[in-house]
């Protein structure tokens, strides 16, 4: 996942190989959205944290799609232009449920290794 070229690389937050997919995914859960809706629910939910380039994202929504954890088809947007849409899949659900506790035991160990000795 890159970041904004703008920013400071101090201040860039970049993510773990696998990331991406996971957020992806999440994105997805409570409906279809095309690829910049995709990355412009990611950079709001993140607080702007996660801006997420085309180079990143295309690869990734084709890395699912080949997993079978999202579908896609093309529909008109709401500004009038053809965008090809996903949504996740039953496989995508269970991954993303997978992939969400995978991640909660990540972040509780990576709590305990820098928490502040005492």
């Amino acid at each position: 996942m890159s970041t904004v070229d703008y920013l400071p690389e101090e201040k860039r937050l970049e993510l773990l190989q696998g990331t991406l997919e996971v957020l992806i995914l999440r994105s997805l859960k409570l409906e279809a959205n095309h690829a910049y809706g995709i990355s412009q629910f990611l950079q709001q939910q993140s607080d702007n944290e996660f801006v997420v380039d085309n180079g990143s994202l295309y690869p990734a929504l084709q890395r699912l799609l080949q997993r079978g954890w999202i579908a896609a088809q093309w529909k008109t947007s709401p500004n009038g232009r053809r965008a090809r849409y996903y949504n996740l899949t039953a496989a995508g659900r269970k991954q993303l449920v997978k992939a969400t506790s995978q991640w909660e035991r990540f972040v509780a160990a990576m709590a305990r290794v820098l928490a502040p000795e005492g």
